[in-house]
This record gives C-alpha cells, structure tokens and sequence, in this order.
C-alpha cells in the first residue's frame, strides 16, 4: 500500500510540474508576443502580415514563419535544417479557407493555396490567427498583383460543347465577304 501511494505521490507531482510550466509558457508566449506588437517589431522587413504556425492551443510552438509583403509570400521552415520559400502573389490562383471545430474553439484557420510555382506548388499556411481577415488580405493582394503584372487566367464559363448564345458560324463567313 505504501508503494501505491508513494507513486501516486510522484505523479501527482509531475502532474503538477506539467500544469505549472504549461501555464508559464502561455504566460510568456503571450507577453513575447504583445511586445512584439507594441514594439512593431517585424520579422521580415516591409511585410504587412506575419504569423507562426499555431500548435495545440493556439500557441504559436512552432519553427514555421510565414510572412507577407504587397509582392510576395514567404515560408520559413525548421530549426536545424531551415528552409526558405517564397511565392510571388502573381503566381497564385486560388485561396480557400477551411476551419476545423478544434480550430473554431481556438481562433485559428488553415489557407489552401493554388499557385504555378515550380518549387512550392500548392500548399497550405496552417493554424494562423485571424484566418477570415487574413484570407481577404492574400485575395486582394493576389488580385493587385495579377492586374499590376497583367497575369490573367483563363475560366471557361458554362459547358464548353454548348454553343454559345449569338455567336454563329456563318458569322464568321459574312465578316469575310
């Protein structure tokens, strides 16, 4: 019996050592970030968004930095072996929103994004606060870039064997004559 309770002893310890240092680490996690904040500190110079990929929680535990400036997206990825992507917005076609019920409860979203570049192809910004805001920033960057760049895509509208409606063949042969 004294077994039993000596064990029960140790992990009512650790799980109090865990529950402390867990609420330590939001503590210091919010008060990194809303210094961050007052202090306009960027990581990426010029860019008009940044987030952290946000783990369990909403905390922002992660070695994934996004960034976003009027020309380009940039992904940063990993500790020791550190990759950088960047994606200019031209090269983005699409943008889709979609949010979990975990994530809902915790303010977070995840983007899918659609893109032509060679290297990064369609990919996904995951757990980031803010998301609706943030999806309607990417839409409307993504669309001044395309217009300033003259980058258009090409969208069928309706059935392609469907003729279309005041166009004729013969027309063609009357502008001939």
């Amino acid at each position: 019996m004294d077994i039993l309770n000596s064990i029960l002893h140790v992990l009512l310890i650790v799980l109090i050592c865990l529950l402390v240092a867990f609420i330590l680490a939001i503590v210091l996690t919010v008060v990194y970030e809303n210094g961050r904040k007052k202090k306009g500190k960027k990581r990426k110079e010029n860019a008009i968004w940044e987030d952290r990929k946000r783990n369990f929680f909403g905390m922002p535990w992660s070695f994934t930095k996004y960034a976003l400036d009027n020309q380009r997206f940039y992904l940063e990825r990993g500790l020791f072996n550190t990759r950088y992507d960047e994606v200019r917005l031209y090269r983005m076609t699409d943008v889709v929103l979609e949010r979990t019920l975990s994530q809902k409860i915790f303010g977070l979203g995840s983007l899918r994004i659609d893109s032509s570049d060679k290297n990064l192809g369609n990919f996904n910004i995951v757990n980031i606060k803010d998301s609706e805001k943030v999806k309607e920033l990417f839409s409307q960057k993504i669309e001044e870039q395309r217009r300033a760049n003259r980058v258009y895509t090409r969208e069928s509208i309706g059935d392609p064997d469907e003729g279309h409606e005041g166009f004729e063949d013969d027309d063609l042969d009357d502008d001939r004559a």
